[in-house]
């Protein structure tokens, strides 16, 4: 299973504003451009797939740190993952980020490694894992759906 999280913004904004005005039309309320706090917002979901089934997304409701990810991974992933290669044979990915290698989440998978097969991941390789190819087209059809500020 390809797994990972994204922040998906409420509001996207690429930051440049393009507004054309003539000199004394500076202040016009036509030619200012409005702007959310934060881009309005923003929502973490946790999603995984593989060549042949797809997980469920989770939305993480919380900072996501070690104790957050090791009980996403144990209460969710885990029996998906014993759900979907009944024959303990399914590889899970995960990237290097600080959550996923803390020592706790680590001694979990050493104690689940007849169910789950982790596969190791070189940092900073974001583009060998096809689920970051999924959340940008994600992100893209939001963008498309969510009216602009």
């Amino acid at each position: 299973m390809w797994s990972n999280e994204s922040r998906f913004q409420l509001h996207h904004a690429d930051g440049r504003v393009r507004i054309w005005w003539k000199q004394h039309e500076s202040m016009h309320p036509t030619c200012m451009s409005t702007a959310l706090q934060a881009g309005g917002g923003s929502v973490m979901i946790r999603g995984m797939f593989s060549w042949h089934d797809l997980g469920p997304l989770i939305r993480v409701e919380q900072c996501l740190n070690s104790k957050t990810y090791l009980s996403i991974v144990a209460d969710q992933v885990h029996p998906i993952m014993l759900m979907a290669y009944p024959n303990e044979d399914g590889f899970f990915q995960q990237d290097s980020a600080p959550c996923h290698d803390a020592r706790i989440v680590q001694e979990w998978f050493q104690e689940h490694e007849g169910d789950v097969i982790l596969l190791r991941w070189p940092p900073q390789s974001p583009d060998l894992n096809p689920i970051e190819h999924l959340w940008d087209e994600v992100k893209r059809a939001i963008r498309q759906l969510v009216p602009q500020p």
